[in-house]
């Protein structure tokens, strides 16, 4: 075993009830020959209500996981987008109390959709081990739980923690991480391996790197579980090509935030991107 292997070497989450709800949908979409598709809603963003119909609108539309973004006041991976949404949501009141119980009435309402939240270690760790919003989580209905500035290197005692509620962990890698880093990091992944798409923070782009393709049949030829590919995702053809290059699942996030408008409020308007990201996904 390599020094990289060891330091990373643990059980990982791949192996709880949250973990398998996510591999179902991943599974249920390949049997129909297509990438699944992960959109993304900020909670609170721009109310309470407002996020909740969002959510259920990107759910009807063709959502087969949904990522719910915590709202956080230094959010170090989110671009102009969502550091906007981010700070308009707790402006308006948005709490973590809140966004669990968001979560409650989406996993409530469509009970099959699996939900990943999406925080921080400041969020989620809060100096201690994580239990307590572990728990809350699992237990307002959330499959797994994206912890975006939680490498593995530090994360063998949340996972523990996860693992005891049933949370997948999911883990991020880059176009930067080593071959060899990979492979250890999606072996410790819970559910799917998050594929950054490009160096940098979120955004919606015009295009994706040229490279894109490349990596992720790397990222796929050393993962034992789906890898999903996210950052700068904003269009029906990225989503194509991502499909056609082999992605298990695509991610979108901040072109669905621009979706719903200045103010935050078309819902129909969310409903229709994802409806065309959705139309894209076949192989």
């Amino acid at each position: 075993m390599t020094a990289v292997a060891e330091r990373l070497a643990t059980a990982g989450t791949n192996d709880t009830i949250g973990a398998r709800r996510i591999a179902a949908a991943f599974a249920t979409a390949a049997r129909e020959h297509r990438a699944a598709l992960i959109p993304y809603v900020v909670a609170g963003y721009p109310d309470a209500e407002t996020s909740f119909q969002a959510a259920l609108a990107a759910a009807d539309a063709g959502a087969d996981i949904l990522e719910v973004g915590l709202p956080y006041s230094d959010p170090l991976a989110d671009g102009a987008t969502l550091q906007r949404a981010s700070s308009a949501a707790l402006a308006a009141g948005a709490t973590f109390d809140s966004s669990v119980e968001l979560v409650r009435r989406i996993a409530s309402a469509r009970p099959d959709l699996p939900l990943v939240p999406m925080g921080y270690a400041n969020q989620i760790l809060g100096g201690g081990d994580g239990r307590p919003v572990a728990t809350r989580l699992s237990g307002a209905g959330a499959a797994g739980l994206i912890v975006a500035d939680l490498t593995p290197d530090e994360g063998g005692p949340f996972e523990a923690v996860a693992r005891s509620v049933e949370l997948a962990l999911v883990y991020l890698v880059a176009p930067t991480t080593p071959r060899e880093r990979r492979a250890a990091i999606a072996r410790r992944t819970g559910g799917f391996l998050y594929c950054v798409s490009l160096v940098g923070v979120t955004g919606a782009r015009t295009s994706l790197p040229s490279t894109v393709g490349r990596l992720v049949r790397d990222v796929r030829a050393t993962s034992p579980v789906p890898v999903a590919v996210g950052f700068g995702v904003s269009r029906p053809a990225h989503v194509r090509a991502l499909a056609r290059a082999g992605a298990d699942g695509v991610i979108v996030a901040s072109a669905l935030v621009d979706a719903l408008g200045d103010d935050g409020r078309d819902v129909e308007g969310l409903r229709r991107l994802v409806a065309s990201l959705q139309g894209a996904t076949r192989r």
